[in-house]
């Protein structure tokens, strides 16, 4: 049996600086360790080969691009001369992008930043545009997991954000389930905004990567647990487990400003859920979303008893404009389940 300190997430309410959140711009747990010599490639599809070997190449061209100019090849200076200014992963879920990603920022000179796109417009929400595009510029590269726009602000955002820190040279990369010339579409009409689509397009090379989402393999074992089996689990657990009732965090979720949901999970060993139940109300949904985003990237154990997870999203949800957010927050969900 283990020996648990026991504690809610609804009593945690984080309040980390601008600083404290800037310091935090970095992989987290569970890609702090991967690099691309352990991305290895399916065979059946090729296009994970040829990412591999895009971002690979992108890395030496940033290396370079730290050389003295007299020092660097001249093929190198005309081939970063006709390159876009980034690169924009587009794929299924659980092909591998986010380790491409994280490995190009772990080998990547400084200074750098890694973030996903749910965290980058948080930010700017709480730092302001101003600011948070002079505190982007000053890196070399951005790393946006998760690029995808969910409103038309998000998309006035994106495009305003880029046209800041682009023109200061800073290298974007980016992973997405949509092209960029389709980020959008579902949510609003398209062509009301086919400038601003076209401007973030215009700023990135596409590199496709197919295949199956590897989580998949996980779906078998990965039903919540009865609530006999949820308290044995929570019995023999060790370390500090947080464990709420599932109602009452989607009600402390909205109370809890997003960019601070990261820190919410800090000096966690594990989450319990209690009762998950279909999510009536989208905006609860989509909080719920970047939470389990939060906590698959932080790799805490997450158990939880209630409904299946392929019930927690209505038809009209995982169909209409968000779906690419639910179909990864189910992939996701349903690996940290078998995990546990």
């Amino acid at each position: 049996m283990g020996v648990a300190e026991r504690e809610r997430l609804v009593d945690r309410f984080p309040q980390l600086t601008a600083t404290e959140l800037l310091d935090r711009f970095h992989p987290p747990r569970r890609f702090a360790g991967v690099r691309f010599e352990s991305y290895v490639p399916d065979p059946a599809h090729p296009s994970q080969a040829a990412a591999l070997a895009a971002l690979e190449r992108f890395a030496v061209d940033l290396m370079e691009a730290e050389r003295p100019p007299a020092r660097r090849w001249s093929w190198r200076r005309r081939a970063a001369a006709d390159a876009e200014p980034g690169l924009y992963l587009d794929g299924g879920f659980g092909v591998g992008k986010t380790h491409l990603l994280a490995s190009l920022w772990h080998t990547a000179p400084a200074p750098k930043a890694y973030l996903t796109f749910a965290e980058l417009t948080s930010t700017i929400g709480f730092l302001g545009m101003e600011a948070a595009v002079e505190v982007f510029a000053a890196n070399r590269l951005l790393c946006i997991d998760e690029f995808e726009l969910d409103d038309v602000a998000n998309t006035l955002m994106a495009v305003t954000f880029l046209r800041g820190v682009v023109p200061a040279g800073v290298r974007v990369v980016a992973t997405s389930n949509a092209l960029p010339d389709r980020l959008g579409e579902g949510r609003f009409h398209a062509a009301d905004f086919k400038r601003e689509i076209a401007a973030i397009a215009s700023w990135f090379d596409v590199v496709r990567v197919d295949g199956p989402d590897y989580r998949a393999r996980s779906r078998v074992e990965a039903e919540p647990l009865v609530p006999a089996a949820l308290y044995r689990y929570i019995e023999d657990a060790s370390g500090t487990v947080s464990v709420d009732d599932f109602d009452e965090l989607l009600a402390h979720l909205r109370r809890v400003h997003p960019v601070q949901f990261a820190a919410l999970l800090d000096g966690l060993d594990a989450v319990v859920l209690r009762g998950l139940h279909p999510i009536a109300n989208q905006g609860d949904a989509l909080l719920f979303v970047h939470l389990v985003d939060e906590l698959y990237d932080a790799q805490v154990p997450t158990a939880a008893s209630g409904c299946r997870v392929e019930e927690l999203f209505p038809e009209a949800y995982r169909h209409g404009g968000y779906r690419t957010k639910y179909g990864r927050c189910e992939s996701r969900l349903l690996a940290m389940l078998a995990e546990a």
